[in-house]
């Protein structure tokens, strides 16, 4: 008897595979860390950071009532943007800076008064939202909640940035747009790697909303000084080298081609349109104004070129090339000057406050002396730091020390230009939290990749956890000449270390 096979099911014969345009993703290591799983807890412990810098740099912030060192310009100014919502032409030039500062500074003098707190207290809060915003972007270069949270802690503790918070200058706003800005555009980075390894074939990458808020931000950076341009147009660079190396990493033939049309047209809306009319709306007061200072200049000078263009944005042309040569032509001696390097090595610290003549009950003399001085056992690192950044960037071709080195080249190596300038250290404050960083990546050399119960691994966190002891230690033995506290001569003594800092 024949055995008959069972029927064979009908099924439906199976699609061809999807031809890729290119190439699957090459075999190669990760340079860039993936984000560690702790999202909660970092953001709480973070938040954590954030609370306990702001209450330390509220606490005395209104000692000394008077203004300080260059408050003497902007919280008066603030304080006219208030009262008529532009700065009076007072018929001389001493409005040099965009109004966007000012506006802020403006912001506390409007909630607590045109008094000491009320021009520093914003200060105060771009400083915390600095410590926090460089705490989440080392937690996102290098894959660490931990060494995240060391970046933020270490700018907390830094004797500078702690001044600059309670003092009611430009640069400290400066700086939160441009460690904002950056952070911006490395989760643009990370966002635009992530769709493009997703993709079957070159195609739009979509909306990009994190890189036009870093737009807005470098826009805003400009606003408060001009200096935040060199952060716009170095990283804007880089950006397209970052799309570039996107498409590279996936296989894609023509990268450049492929970054030129994906990614270019987009790069000048965010990157170009995007933050001249952020700088632009800064302005708004200024062209509601019918006396800005420069208004009327248009109108006076009817003969000038481009007379088709409307006489606001001729006036407002003008009253910048009078700036632009301003800021070129300050060469004036300041006993406070200093030059970029003496920066890192805390050279030429800045005296804010030293009353005479103040004793005590016994009629010994008292001290209150507020200095503008880096933590010395944090910025004494950073020379190191910043040579083994570029060993990074030479031998591992690392991308978190590249984006750290354009930082520092934008904020820092940009002075160098002009030599003759008059300058202060506080022009360094939107680099700072990128020599923070600097130092952090050698920590994270220190640190190593052994495992987390090793005994090797156990001393390296122990070295590391000792370092940023010591910083804090520092911190507060200097915390006396960052607040004014009544010392004596000796006790004062103890603190100045160099003769340049008298």
């Amino acid at each position: 008897m024949a055995v008959l096979a069972p029927e064979r099911a009908e099924t439906a014969p199976e699609p061809p595979p999807v031809a890729r345009r290119w190439t699957p993703p090459r075999r190669r290591r990760d340079t860039t860390p993936p984000l560690p799983d702790d999202a909660r807890l970092s953001w709480i412990l973070t938040a954590v950071l954030g609370v306990v810098t702001l209450a330390v740099r509220l606490w005395g912030i209104t000692y000394p009532k008077d203004l300080l060192f260059d408050e003497a310009y902007y919280p008066p100014e603030a304080h006219e943007l208030l009262t008529w919502g532009f700065e009076y032409n007072r018929g001389y030039s001493f409005i040099v800076h965009p109004p966007l500062g000012k506006w802020l500074i403006a912001s506390g003098e409007q909630l607590f008064g045109y008094n000491s707190f009320g021009w520093r207290f914003p200060s105060a809060v771009a400083g915390t939202i600095a410590v926090v915003v460089l705490a989440r972007l080392a937690r996102r270069l290098t894959g660490s909640t931990f060494l995240g949270l060391i970046a933020g802690l270490l700018l907390a503790l830094d004797g500078f940035s702690f001044t600059l918070g309670r003092i009611g200058l430009l640069d400290v706003f400066l700086q939160v747009f441009a460690v904002s800005a950056v952070a911006c555009l490395v989760v643009d980075r990370d966002t635009v790697r992530a769709r493009v390894r997703a993709m079957d074939v070159p195609a739009r990458i979509g909306p990009r909303g994190w890189r036009i808020a870093a737009g807005v931000l470098f826009g805003a950076a400009c606003a408060v000084k001009w200096s935040g341009i060199w952060f716009l147009a170095f990283f804007a660079v880089l950006s397209l080298f970052w799309d570039r190396a996107a498409w590279r990493e996936a296989g894609v033939p023509s990268p450049t081609r492929t970054t030129l049309r994906r990614g270019l047209p987009g790069a000048v809306w965010a990157l170009g349109a995007v933050p001249v009319l952020t700088y632009l709306a800064s302005f708004t007061g200024w062209f509601l104004g019918e006396t800005s200072q420069g208004k009327a200049w248009a109108q006076q000078n009817p003969d000038t070129a481009f007379p088709w263009i409307p006489d606001a944005l001729r006036s407002l042309w003008h009253e910048h090339a009078q700036w632009l040569g301003f800021h070129n032509q300050l060469s004036s001696p300041h006993p406070w000057e200093s030059g970029p390097w003496s920066w890192l090595v805390d050279g030429r610290p800045i005296l804010l406050w030293n009353p005479q003549g103040l004793t005590d009950s016994a009629g010994d003399q008292v001290i209150r002396y507020i200095l503008m001085v880096g933590t010395p056992t944090l910025w004494f690192a950073f020379a190191p730091a910043l040579l083994w950044l570029l060993w990074r960037i030479v031998a591992r071709r690392d991308p978190a020390a590249v984006t750290v080195a354009v930082a520092i080249a934008a904020g820092w190596l940009t002075w160098f230009l002009n030599p003759e300038r008059t300058m202060f250290i506080f022009y360094m404050a939107p680099a700072l939290p990128f020599f923070v960083l600097a130092v952090v990546l050698a920590l994270q050399d220190v640190l190593g990749r052994g495992e987390r119960d090793s005994l090797r691994r156990q001393i390296r966190l122990g070295a590391v956890c000792l370092y940023v002891a010591l910083v804090a230690a520092t911190f507060v033995f200097f915390y006396p000449v960052l607040t004014g506290q009544p010392l004596s001569h000796p006790e004062w003594l103890l603190r100045m270390w160099f003769p340049s800092w008298f």
